[in-house]
Parts: structure tokens; sequence; C-alpha cells
């Protein structure tokens, strides 16, 4: 399957914004976001034009494209799922997003960025409902549990990511036990509890033309 494997943090300097797509590094000095916030490339330090209004669906788009690690074919056939469900599109495609077990096992704490979680998951280390799946677009229903197979307890991927979990507030619809490396998920998300730094209405406005 095709995938970018070019360096992440120039794209947090080309979406202008901060994708927390290195973990660790992300937090920390050596954030490239934080010293060089400007565009990458030979002219990005240049005078920046203003963007049309195509312009500023396409970078939202790719916005949270990025954000939650995704190639334009899989997120445009959540945008088309999301057409067919009741309720504001919008919405229902971040909360599409937000289900995938790769992003839930993000949030739980178990990984450090969206990356290391799909090759937590890949590698079998998690399961539902005591079930493994190694599939990362699963999508979580109310009342499912994520944990971390048993002899996955000691993968350090997972124990420094956990020890970390603080870091971040952990979202109102997950119940996290980090000593038994389970989490309930007591909730389906709302928009509420999503990024309000997303304009989901501008990428609705650029798949529908």
């Amino acid at each position: 399957m095709a995938r970018y494997t070019g360096p992440v943090c120039r794209l947090c300097r080309r979406e202008d914004t901060k994708l927390f797509l290195k973990g660790d590094r992300c937090f920390s000095e050596k954030c490239a976001y934080d010293r060089r916030q400007y565009f990458p490339g030979q002219h990005g330090q240049g005078r920046r034009r203003r963007p049309s209004d195509y312009g500023h669906q396409l970078r939202e788009k790719q916005k949270v494209k990025r954000m939650y690690g995704l190639l334009e074919k899989q997120f445009r056939g959540y945008y088309f799922k999301a057409t067919r469900m009741k309720g504001i599109t919008g919405e229902n495609l971040l909360v599409l997003l937000e289900r995938r077990i790769d992003n839930v096992a993000l949030r739980c704490g178990f990984a450090a960025s969206h990356a290391e979680s799909r090759q937590l998951v890949r590698h079998g280390h998690f399961l539902i409902n005591g079930k493994r799946v190694n599939i990362p677009s699963y999508l979580i229903r109310e009342g499912d549990v994520l944990s971390v197979r048993e002899k996955s307890h000691k993968v350090q991927k997972i124990v420094d990511a956990l020890a970390k979990v603080d870091r971040v507030p952990m979202p109102a619809w997950i119940d996290l036990d980090k000593e038994k490396f389970s989490s309930k998920i007591t909730a389906l998300p709302t928009r509420s509890d999503i990024s309000q730094d997303i304009d989901e209405q501008l990428i609705i406005e650029l798949y529908s033309k």
C-alpha cells in the first residue's frame, strides 16, 4: 500500500500548525515547527500569497488527512460514508476518523504518535473485547474494551507512552485503567470532543464541488 515515507516535520510546517506526528519530539525543544515556523522548501521564507477559497479548503483537507495519517483514497471514502449517515456530514466525518482503532489507541496513551499506533495495531498488540484486531481502520463502538495483549505489556513503546499519558488530557469518552493496560469506550466521541482547530465545513465544500 502507498504511504508517505518522507520527513513528517515538514508536513506540520506546510500546514502551519502542529500536527504532533513525531511523538516525544513534538513536546521537546527539537520540534521543527517551533524552531522554523515557515513553509518548507527553498522559498519557504518568502512572501506568502493570500490563498483563494479553494486554497483554504484544500489546506484544511490536507491538514486533517495528515493529522490522522490517511491517504486521499481512504479519506475520500470516509467522506462518502459520512454523507450516507444521519446528521451533519462534517461532524460525521470527524467522528468516523476519531473512532479508528489506531486513533483510539493513541488517545488512550498506548502509543506516542499515529504512525506508532498504526504499527502496533498491525503487529497485533491490541485486543477489542478480548479478540485481537490488527486492522487500523477498525471502528470502535460504545461499550468496547480496548486492551493491550498480555504478552505485549512489556513492549517498550507502549510502556514509554503510558508513562507520559498525563501529558495531554484524556478524552471524556475513554475510561483508562493504566494498571491493567486497558480502557473502556464509555461513549462515542462527539464534535465537542474533537479538536476545535478543524473547520470541517471547508472539507465538505471541497468535496461537494
